[in-house]
């Protein structure tokens, strides 16, 4: 092959880049605070962190799933035992929730077999009707009439009305 003559005009560009040997006694600022910066905030805190996240990765803690622990019944308080009463209403309160949401999702089932079934959802979702009647009932006599305000006493004394009424009519169909 000839030799190119205009090799001279049209140099080839080296084939490393050559490293630039700038060597001065004084450091370099930005990488000095670099490191200190590694040394003094980065270090500790990465410490820590990774100490908090072994420490918390052997006690697994799921919040969405808490259960709490059954407390006594309003009528098992002590007279002037205020947490205890405190306690009760708590309990009280979560039971209702938890009965609304049975409630809601036994609702929701019979309107969902209603929808599926459409004409012939008397027959096939009786079923979910009865127990839906038997939890609405359920639910009519242990909250029912107690309005807004209600608690855990006046439900206490509504069941005890309620349980005083059914032994007179009890007494008064065994005469």
């Amino acid at each position: 092959m000839p030799e190119d003559s205009k090799r001279e005009a049209y140099n080839l560009p080296p084939t490393r880049t050559p490293e630039s040997d700038r060597i001065t006694s004084v450091p370099n600022p930005a990488h000095l605070i670099q490191t200190v910066f590694d040394y003094v905030v980065d270090a500790p805190i990465t410490f820590v962190r990774e100490w908090i996240e072994r420490q918390q990765a052997k006690n697994k803690f799921y919040y969405y799933h808490q259960k709490f622990r059954r407390v006594p019944d309003l009528s098992e308080c002590l007279e002037g035992d205020y947490l205890c009463y405190f306690e009760a209403e708590a309990q009280w309160r979560r039971d209702r929730l938890v009965d609304q949401e049975i409630v809601e999702i036994i609702r929701e089932r019979l309107g969902a077999c209603k929808h599926r079934e459409g004409p012939n959802q008397f027959q096939n979702c009786a079923k979910e009707a009865e127990l839906l009647a038997q939890v609405t009932k359920a639910y009519q006599d242990r909250y029912g009439d107690l309005g807004v305000h209600g608690n855990a006493r006046t439900c206490l004394m509504k069941q005890k009305h309620r349980m005083m009424e059914e032994r007179k009519a009890k007494a008064n169909d065994s005469q």
